[in-house]
């Protein structure tokens, strides 16, 4: 099933997930094969979906798997929220012309046990503005920031745009946006490019964070009874019924 290997349950619609565990359940029915999870799994990089899909090769009762499902969506769902407000924050410190050792001083905060070293993540940012500017520079890749980058990569990242921004100021960011895929990095770029006041950013991702997060936190409950619903040997049918419960 490689069409789902780049899943992500924070971005695709409920729908989309909903017809990917009714995939697995129709593949089910035809092989008459459990081991087809362990490869689904192999394949997947999602890692709440990878945790279903493992966990239902399991001999657990549907109580303890459904205990650590919702232990994995905690653990997730703070991930999720902690690379995020590390964005957030490094927007608002763009909108409002910040310096870029408060910003990483606020990434800091942020991460809270393990921060990062300000000479070396200063020189690893500051090598990623060399990098962009070759030739052959793969620039979506390089430039690009989302939810599922390490925090170690995800800071150096950042760090280069309150840099780059701090040097070229903020109209220079309509330059990077055409290579940025749509999202909440790329929403809140376009509203410091845009010129709008940091306190609007800061307010206005905060709303798309806690929305994104809520719908993310049902898709996850859908998935966690979808799957449940199949390992019980439920018909497509009834499978179905439950997915539908999640959806208008």
């Amino acid at each position: 099933m490689d069409a789902h290997k780049e899943l992500d349950i924070l971005e695709m619609p409920v729908e989309a997930l909903a017809a990917y565990w009714l995939s697995i359940k129709k593949l089910l029915d035809a092989k008459k094969d459990l081991s087809l999870l362990a490869v689904e799994a192999e394949n997947t990089s999602e890692p709440f979906v990878r945790h279903l899909l493992d966990t239902a090769q399991a001999e657990f009762a549907p109580d303890l798997a459904l205990t650590l499902a919702q232990a994995k969506r905690g653990v997730l769902l703070t991930v999720f929220r902690r690379r995020m407000e590390m964005m957030r924050r490094t927007l608002t410190g763009l909108a409002a012309s910040e310096n870029p050792r408060l910003t990483l001083l606020g990434l800091n905060a942020l991460v809270g046990s393990a921060p990062f070293h300000e000479p070396r993540t200063f020189e690893l940012a500051t090598a990623l503005m060399t990098t962009v500017t070759q030739k052959d520079a793969d620039l979506p890749t390089l430039l690009g920031v989302d939810h599922k980058l390490k925090e170690d990569r995800l800071v150096v990242k950042l760090l280069f745009y309150a840099i780059s921004t701090r040097r070229s100021g903020k109209q220079a960011l309509n330059d990077i946006l055409p290579h940025l895929r749509a999202g909440f990095f790329a929403e809140g770029l376009s509203l410091c490019a845009d010129g709008f006041e940091a306190e609007f950013v800061a307010q206005h991702l905060a709303a798309i964070r806690d929305a994104a997060l809520l719908a993310t936190r049902r898709k996850m409950d859908m998935a966690t009874q979808l799957c449940l619903a199949i390992k019980a040997g439920l018909s497509y049918d009834d499978v179905f019924r439950v997915a539908r419960a999640y959806m208008l």
